[in-house]
């Protein structure tokens, strides 16, 4: 170097390291803070001091022109490269207070130093100065002012500096596609690639990856094989950052056998690419795979990075391999990651998973000053998974105490706690910290509310969050669906759509686990599935399992069968809603099978698994079998009964005319039996007459549920079937003194996309006449065919003929007369009752399917009821 030089680079730094010590100055609110006497010289347009001005000038004239520009651009390159962002700032100042001609490269290169600092006033400033020099027409200056726009969110002005642009090239459209990318506008990212090809720019390597970034971003893998297509034919495939992002996009895609087959191809793997293979197997649930491809990673000798430990950890997490994971937070340590946060709040998860509770508040403790936001959350949602919630809510007071702001996640973490009060103080700050209209702490307390069963206040809260997401619109139709209100989660589905929100699998999961609530459309739960199938979502295991539910709830256990023998994929929630399924159907011996197929995969069971089995013994009336599995619950699986359980089992004894049994059950119980208990051994006692222990169970449902009618009908009509008037009455004055009103006995059926309801002796219908003239021809032509109405069902101290009249007024038999003469001959008939279909109505229907040669199928409140040709599928055991 010529002493000259040196003196001159000696002398430059020199000049800023004092400039440093007067901060930048604008006249409003401009880059840095006021200087050291910030009454003197604001005339400026840099708001510079004079002094300053004064050094810069003395120091410039001791070069020639061409020199100073040449290490000026370079000093400012070599900050920009090593992100001194604030040292180059203030270099290119005191280049535009030194009058001196700045070039195109100078401008492109403060530009990227504004982007890279997420400086948009600084950047606009800078822009103003393009415009007064000129540099506009400079294609890497107007690439550098889209580039930096994008990176500060002003995606409006990129677009428009770009627009205004004389000359584009490769660069300035890639700039421009990957600012609409990394704002999350995929589909404008999409539709300006095939702009750009179609005015003539080929996309260069640099374009090629971030296109694909958006396609990951998006899911699109049509489009995504395209440009795997055209990756190619251009020569792109060798190029180790493409094939970095086409990993990444097939294993977002979820094929990881092509995000593979990439991955083998390069010859020259990088950091990123084992880290992007690494990443999907982890991201796919293939975290055995991700463990094999570090190994050979570490083999290879590549230099493992924070995103391999990331990554690593989260698959150790996820396989609960404490051993490893104590390994792998060793050799985080030796690779000096000790202290970075991320990995520490990330080992702090894994433990978390793990069930070491208390080594993961250790590692929390241990980051003293460096515990932020992130790991406090981090902390309080470990404590919430492992049901350690008293110690979230007190992380969660000790957090703001320390000083450290709650964020949307902590708000959304700290809101799975399922208490009214604590929820509404909660609601309460998040309106004081102005998150209410956050989608992440909108939704949560949207979910939370729902989940208190206090579904107008979710509703509030849904209405005021202000750009809805997918996630909070599946919430807010999950809230309908679990409160049963099945048409609301019918609009608000239709609602989204309407909007231009694209359904997801969640959603679809939703709005068909709504469908299958009684009061639904039989036909809408069908349409969803249409949809979910158009949107080939049908087979994600939430939508597949909501289905089985679904039509198994609503009467059509074939189609449950045929979506459940199609899944390749299949959750506790298919395998329980099967075994349910046939329960209720009357096909016990299918249930048994499922169950047995369970057992021999060695799958696991739940509770409510066992609580299927023991129905499906219950209405086929296998007391053995149900008694042996009860007992292969508790000592085989070590699960202990519920309430559910206990009365399965009292229904089962109670059904078969065990009821000494079903009394020993109860008296082992050990808590006591609620309601839903003694209202079985009612309803058994009724059936098989027995009225001393049915009158003892009708007192105590009467002292557990004094205002509903199910314990005063059943001993009425125990006492009526008894021919024990007297004491009828006396039940029947005992609930008009406690203003008891009976359920009234309604049926319903759907014709045409329209539910129609039937009362006995209804006349309500406009095809009344029509109804019970179709009556009147059945009972005739039954009546030859040898049925004779059993007059015993007729609860009432009448005469014969009258009880005859009664039978024939059912609501049942209205709603079929209905479907028989406004319905097709093919189609099927399904009745919903509300109450227990009765003895007679049953032989009713057994004899009109035969006939009439219809399929009716009867969902009374006990269970399904299958009639075809004469026969009933639950084989007159009900």
């Amino acid at each position: 170097m010529l002493p000259s030089e040196e003196k001159f680079t000696l002398n430059l730094q020199e000049l800023v390291d004092e400039l440093s010590a007067y901060p930048l100055q604008f006249d409003r609110a401009g880059y840095g803070e006021s200087g050291p006497n910030p009454k003197r010289s604001r005339t400026s347009f840099y708001g510079f001091e004079h002094e300053t001005s004064h050094i810069a000038q003395q120091v410039f004239d001791e070069t020639t022109l061409r020199s100073l520009k040449q290490y000026y651009n370079q000093l400012l390159f070599y900050y920009s490269r090593n992100d001194k962002t604030r040292e180059a700032l203030n270099l290119f100042v005191c280049l535009c207070r030194s009058g001196l001609p700045i070039e195109g490269p100078t401008m492109s290169c403060v530009l990227k130093v504004c982007a890279s600092s997420f400086d948009g006033l600084m950047g606009r400033k800078v822009h103003c100065q393009c415009i007064k020099s000129g540099f506009l027409k400079d294609v890497s200056v107007g690439t550098a002012l889209v580039d930096m726009y994008m990176k500060n969110e002003a995606v409006r002005d990129g677009r428009r500096v770009f627009d205004e642009m004389e000359e584009r090239n490769v660069v300035s459209w890639t700039s421009l596609l990957a600012g609409y990318s990394s704002n999350g506008f995929n589909n404008h990212a999409l539709e300006l690639f095939c702009k750009m090809r179609v005015e003539g720019c080929m996309p260069n390597q640099y374009t090629v990856s971030t296109v694909i970034g958006a396609l990951t971003d998006e899911g699109t893998t049509e489009i995504g094989f395209q440009i795997h297509t055209m990756v190619i034919k251009n020569g792109f495939e060798t190029i180790t950052s493409v094939c970095n992002s086409l990993i990444n996009m097939y294993s977002k895609l979820g094929m990881l056998r092509d995000a593979r087959t990439i991955f083998d191809s390069i010859e020259n793997k990088d950091s990123i690419s084992w880290n992007s293979m690494i990443t999907g197997q982890v991201t796919n649930g293939q975290d055995l795979t991700a463990l094999e491809i570090f190994y050979h990673m570490q083999f290879a000798g590549v230099k493992l990075t924070y995103m391999t430990f990331v990554s690593i950890i989260k698959s150790c997490a996820s396989l609960k391999k404490l051993g490893f994971l104590r390994q792998l937070h060793c050799r985080t340590m030796k690779s000096g990651f000790s202290t970075d946060q991320s990995i520490t709040t990330t080992l702090m998860t894994a433990y978390l998973k793990c069930k070491e509770i208390d080594y993961a508040f250790d590692l929390l403790s241990s980051m003293r000053g460096g515990q932020n936001v992130v790991s406090w959350t981090a902390m309080i949602n470990g404590y919430l998974q492992n049901g350690r919630t008293k110690h979230a809510v007190n992380l969660f007071s000790e957090m703001r105490k320390v000083g450290v702001r709650p964020n949307d996640f902590t708000y959304s973490t700290i809101l799975k706690v399922q208490n009214a009060v604590y929820i509404s103080q909660i609601h309460a700050e998040v309106i004081k910290a102005n998150y209410e209209k956050s989608s992440s702490v909108g939704t949560a307390l949207l979910v939370g509310y729902v989940k208190i069963g206090n579904l107008d206040d979710a509703v509030k809260v849904f209405d005021l969050i202000e750009a809805k997401d997918i996630i909070a619109w599946s919430a807010m139709v999950a809230g309908y669906a679990q409160t049963g209100e099945t048409e609301e989660a019918v609009k608000i589905f239709l609602q989204l759509v309407k909007e231009g929100i694209k359904p997801n699998e969640f959603t679809f999961s939703s709005i068909i686990n709504a469908c299958a609530s009684p009061t639904a459309s039989v036909e809408q739960g069908k349409q969803f599935h249409a949809s979910a199938i158009k949107m080939r979502l049908d087979n994600a295991l939430c939508v597949s399992s909501a289905l089985v539910t679904m039509y198994a709830k609503r009467g059509n256990i074939e189609s449950a069968h045929e979506v459940f023998k199609r899944q390749g994929e299949r959750d506790l929630v298919s395998w329980n809603s099967m075994i349910s399924g046939y329960a209720q159907h009357g096909h016990a011996n299918k249930a048994l099978e499922v169950f047995e197929k369970m057992k021999n995969q060695n799958l696991e069971v739940d509770s409510i698994t066992f609580i299927g089995v023991i129905s499906a013994c219950t209405h086929a009336g296998l007391v053995d079998e149900g008694q042996s599995y009860f007992n292969m619950m508790v000592n085989d699986h070590l699960i202990t009964p519920t309430m559910e359980h206990y009365s399965c089992m009292v229904d089962l004894y109670s059904r078969a005319g065990l009821l000494d049994k079903a009394m020993d059950i109860i008296n082992g119980m050990l808590f006591p039996p609620s309601a839903t208990v003694w209202r079985t051994l009612l309803a058994g006692c009724r059936v098989h007459r027995n009225i001393e222990l049915g009158k003892l169970a009708a007192e105590k449902l009467i002292l557990l549920q004094p205002q509903h009618s199910a314990a005063y009908v059943l001993l009425s009509n125990m006492y009526a079937a008894a021919g024990k008037w007297q004491e009828r009455a006396n039940v029947r004055k005992l609930m008009e003194k406690q203003r008891v009103k009976k359920e009234a006995g309604y049926s319903w059926i759907e014709v045409k996309n329209k539910t129609y309801s039937f009362l006995a002796g209804d006349l309500s219908h406009p095809l009344s006449d029509r109804i019970y003239s179709k009556l009147a021809d059945l009972n005739s032509r039954l009546k030859d065919a040898g049925y004779q109405p059993d007059t015993n069902y007729v609860l009432h101290d009448v005469e014969d003929e009258h009880k005859e009249a009664f039978l024939t007024q059912h609501s049942e038999r209205l709603a079929i007369a209905f479907g028989l003469i406004a319905t097709a001959p093919e189609v099927p008939i399904q009745i919903v009752k509300n109450l227990r279909v009765c003895g007679d109505c049953h032989n009713f229907i057994k004899l009109t399917s035969l006939i009439e040669q219809r399929y009716i199928v009867v969902r009374d409140s006990n269970r399904f009821h299958h009639f075809k040709g004469g026969l009933c599928t639950c084989g007159d055991y009900w």
